[in-house]
């Protein structure tokens, strides 16, 4: 039987052209904005400011050079925000990479 006295952890991020464009925050982010359908809901759902989720995802936008959601401003009729196709196969990507290292990881950190 071997008995690990370490763990193993890892990072996840996607880059263009050597630009962080997406890490498990960035994932997390999106994941809230599609569930919850506006960049406020989601910033309250993950306990974070508004404007953080705002600038991260200007910053995200900005380096991947291309919109990751559709803004509809809030007003009278109300707002809310989607995920772009782009937006999508991001999240969707980053999900697959994730879960397929989190299994080779928790496979490797069994005991015998």
């Amino acid at each position: 039987m071997v008995v690990l006295l370490y763990e193993i952890k890892f990072k996840v991020w996607i880059e263009k052209d050597g630009k962080h464009v997406l890490g498990r925050g960035g994932a997390e982010i999106l994941s809230a904005i599609k569930s919850e359908g506006s960049i406020m809901s989601a910033s309250k759902k993950l306990g974070m400011s508004y404007r953080y989720v705002w600038d991260y995802i200007e910053k995200m936008e900005r380096n991947l050079g291309e919109k990751v959601v559709i803004r509809d401003r809030g007003g009278s009729r109300g707002g809310g925000t989607v995920l772009t196709e782009r937006g999508e196969e991001l999240l969707e990507l980053f999900n697959k990479i994730d879960s397929a290292i989190s299994e080779v990881v928790d496979e490797l950190s069994k005991e015998d």
